[in-house]
């Protein structure tokens, strides 16, 4: 064999580089992100804080009369805040600056209606300043909320409030340095004090806030922030559809640049659309925004906190988790926990990348060349990638782990500054020498990551089974996360028997039921418990015998039992549902009943009731969630006394259990009238409706 001169060898590996250099990346393929929207999308995980005059109303929304003397956190200390976010590991604040009710965190000059007029430093404070230096101080980014609807304004719903909204707005973006996202939202025109007009103001939401000349300001001001707003023309971003903590399996950034969406392309996207509009989750850590003392025990537990995070970072979109601030001024040391423990979970799922030391190989490797080879997919580089040919749209890509590995999480990453591509894929694992397929999906985006029972296997195959353009894949990783205790699910079903429902059949379940903590001592679960006709405090563990280790506790405070309970309003004996105990069984009036319509509870004796409370159907489609009602109790089905007459405040986005307290009356019977519901219909339907006695 003829020997190649080592000056010939060195001109040859030149050729090659020169080829290879010329191997050109591929044309960016529909809308791309902006530099803004990256940075954005990078941050993947950061808080909502809400602190208001609700905080010490223990309302929702406000109406606008609170009295600004209610104000006063004697222990406020925004540099907390700061340390539990940065120690959670997210890396922003969004503040409520202002909410519905009007009242505003920073010294104003469009109203009075803020903390200058309060007593707490002597009308000297400033949340916002003292919440700005502590994320400068902590190393993070600062986001403001300034709620659109205002209804202590006497202005609001006039042309002349614009002026002063967009005032505040340049008053935020201008005195406390960078701030990466500004959020507003849709909730508008309703019931408000209004200045002393006390009355019911409307506007149309696509037109009268004049979103454009607004975004032009604010960019100006911050030429790198991104705008939240789902209500009104496009934004930066998107909101997904509901405030329960998940995306769309399929989701795309992508949004067709027009005014209103249904609930399906918030939720899922647009696989066509025009403008990059991608999605950002927020959720609370409570079932609430504002602290209300009663949901103190009704923090998120790990394995909700969990899921949630694998159904927004995991599903291409960020998280924007939010701790609600108590009276003193500070998160809740359960909330802090509940964050911390957290970012513990998830530094543990993802602490060794089994692709590290791995090799990769691919099906098609652009022009051949590794500067797009697979290896680039392992690398944890993210601006590099493994792509195909232009004209190729399917292709596989295979790690091969060198050994056995077990793992139970899969997570892939696009080179999204390209634009998003994917369409759908497959993962498959070498087990016992066969492929076998662990998951099936779509979309990828940003980030995705897939959770499937542990296997055992030498290699992992990646297939893109459809895709709009070549594929670019710019990470890919391999995880065997520990496993993580569900609590167990508590109802008390129509009987006044406790049945606990656990998550898996593998672990033993444990309860008390006088309040206290549940221990691997306490009772085993067995069978449905009977309590008798009274209340009762059931907590609850899940065990696993083989580790020694326990869940989070769940638990439920239940009033008296129903089984007495007949409903004289319908003969449909599947209304039964609204008073079953599962709020995951429904039931929807009949479509020919016009609002209003009445469920009419017969308690089969009298009670002493103190309130009621109100879980909608959580359907994502059609669920005629009540937002307006009347409440009337009876003593002889003959003479009603109206108790109560509000609304849900922010049940639409948030549909979770109402609870609305009177003073004691006694009465035998109940009406729960719906007046009006959140599709604008005559559709009205039921989770559970249960009663407060004293």
């Amino acid at each position: 064999m003829k020997q190649i001169p080592l000056h010939g060898l060195v001109f040859m590996l030149f050729l090659i580089s020169i080829s290879c250099s010329k191997t050109e990346a591929p044309l960016p393929y529909g809308p791309t992100p902006s530099e803004n929207q990256m940075r954005w999308q990078e941050m993947e995980y950061y808080a909502f804080i809400h602190f208001s005059l609700n905080t010490y109303t223990d309302q929702s929304w406000g109406f606008g009369d609170e009295d600004v003397s209610l104000f006063n956190p004697e222990k406020l200390d925004t540099r907390q805040w700061a340390r539990i976010c940065k120690e959670a590991g997210m890396k922003g604040i969004i503040v409520t600056a202002k909410h519905h009710c009007g009242f505003c965190l920073w010294p104003t000059e469009t109203t009075e209606y803020s903390v200058k007029n309060a007593p707490w430093k002597d009308g000297k404070g400033d949340v916002i300043r003292e919440l700005a230096d502590a994320c400068k101080e902590y190393g993070l980014k600062l986001g403001i909320y300034v709620s659109p609807w205002d209804r202590n304004n006497p202005e609001y719903g006039k042309p002349e409030y614009i002026t002063i909204f967009r005032n505040q707005i340049k008053e935020v973006l201008s005195n406390y340095g960078d701030v990466f996202e500004i959020w507003f939202d849709g909730a508008n025109g309703g019931t408000g004090y209004y200045g002393g007009a006390n009355e019911n103001r409307k506007i149309d939401r696509t037109t009268y806030y004049d979103w454009q000349p607004t975004y032009k300001m604010i960019r100006e001001l911050q030429p790198n922030i991104v705008i939240w707003n789902d209500g009104g023309d496009r934004a930066d971003l998107r909101w997904v559809g509901t405030e329960g903590g998940w995306v769309g399996e399929t989701n795309w950034c992508l949004l067709n640049s027009t005014d209103e969406v249904p609930f399906e392309m918030l939720h899922y996207g647009v696989e066509n659309g025009n403008a990059w509009v991608p999605g950002e989750v927020n959720t609370s850590i409570r079932p609430e925004w504002f602290y209300h003392p009663s949901e103190d025990t009704k923090v998120k537990t790990l394995p909700q906190l969990m899921d949630t995070y694998y159904n927004s970072i995991g599903r291409n979109a960020t998280f924007l988790l939010n701790f609600p601030i108590r009276p003193n001024g500070l998160i809740d040391e359960r909330d802090e926990k509940a964050a911390l423990d957290l970012a513990e979970a998830v530094k543990e799922a993802f602490a060794v990348n089994l692709v590290v030391n791995a090799k990769a190989e691919a099906s098609n490797v652009r022009g051949n060349s590794r500067k797009f080879g697979a290896a680039n997919a392992i690398d944890s580089d993210k601006n590099t990638y493994w792509t195909t040919d232009d004209e190729v749209k399917t292709a596989s890509l295979t790690i091969d782990f060198g050994e056995i590995k077990s793992f139970n999480r899969f997570m892939a990453q696009e080179y999204i500054r390209l634009g998003q591509r994917v369409k759908s894929f497959t993962i498959e694992a070498m087990v016992d020498g066969e492929w076998k397929e662990l998951d099936k999906q779509t979309t990828i985006g940003y980030n995705r990551i897939l959770r499937f029972p542990t296997v055992e296997a030498t290699k992992l195959r990646l297939n893109i089974t459809d895709s709009k353009a070549c594929p670019l894949i710019s990470n890919i990783g391999v995880y065997d996360a520990p496993q993580i205790l569900t609590p167990p699910k508590v109802i008390r079903e129509q009987s006044g028997n406790v049945k606990i429902i656990p998550a898996d059949q593998e672990s033993e379940i444990y309860y008390t039921l006088d309040g206290s903590e549940p221990t691997s001592g306490s009772i085993k679960y067995t069978s449905p418990i009977e309590t008798g006709d009274g209340k009762v405090d059931v907590r609850a563990i899940a065990y696993d015998p083989s580790n020694r280790k326990s869940s989070q506790i769940s638990g439920e405070r239940f009033d008296i039992a129903r089984k007495t309970w007949n409903i004289l309003s319908t003969e449909d004996k599947k209304v039964y549902a609204v008073i079953d105990g599962d709020i995951a069984s429904v039931w929807n009036q009949p479509r020919d009943k016009k609002i209003p319509v009445d469920l009419l509870i017969d308690m089969g004796k009298e009670e002493n009731l103190t309130g009621f409370k109100y879980h909608p159907n959580q359907s994502p489609w059609g669920p005629g969630i009540i937002t307006d009602y009347q409440f009337f109790v009876s003593s002889d089905n003959k003479k009603w006394k109206l108790v109560s007459e509000d609304e849900f405040s922010n049940i639409k986005n948030n549909p979770l259990w109402q609870t609305k307290n009177f003073g004691p009356i006694k009465a035998r019977y109940f009406k729960f009238s719906a007046l009006k519901n959140t599709e604008g219909n005559d559709n009205v339907g039921y989770g559970e409706v249960d009663v407060i006695t004293k």
